[in-house]
């Protein structure tokens, strides 16, 4: 599959172990990922099942749609390797051969972390790659601040 990368870094001053499992419990992902905090959007299941091969379903209504839309953001567990690596497909309501790839490298930076995010995209999504860079920024901006009111 041809794709084109969407990379996002971000600085974090709580560690790595933190970070990472923010990824992968559900009440940590309905507080930064998705919900009123993002975007106009209502949460209606968030389901995870955090190991190799495990699927996540990402289940939400978006008022703004037509008739409240609700978007299914599916996809599968590649790689966990705590607290430094996460990979994953990411998909809109099935996962096919076109599903894209999301990689988590978490490193640890002083007392805190840097985590680069890798969104790798089929390239007939290409005019999609600036709304998903934006997208991800919003959502790890959005972790920092929801991390730093629950422990700093």
């Amino acid at each position: 599959m041809d794709s084109i990368a969407v990379t996002v870094r971000q600085s974090f001053p709580h560690s790595p172990e933190r970070l990472f499992d923010a990824f992968l419990d559900p009440d940590w992902i309905g507080k930064w990922m998705f919900g009123s905090q993002i975007r106009d959007e209502e949460v209606l299941r968030i389901h995870v099942d955090p190991r190799r091969g495990g699927e996540f379903s990402f289940l939400v209504r978006r008022p703004a749609k037509p008739n409240g839309t609700e978007i299914n953001h599916v996809g599968r567990y590649m790689d966990i390797s705590r607290p430094e690596r996460l990979s994953f497909t990411w998909a809109i309501g099935i996962h096919d051969e076109n599903s894209s790839r999301v990689t988590l490298e978490v490193i640890p930076l002083g007392l805190g972390s840097e985590v680069t995010l890798n969104h790798e995209i089929p390239i007939e999504w290409a005019d999609y790659a600036e709304r998903t860079r934006g997208a991800w920024a919003l959502m790890l901006a959005t972790l920092a601040k929801v991390l730093d009111e629950q422990f700093l």
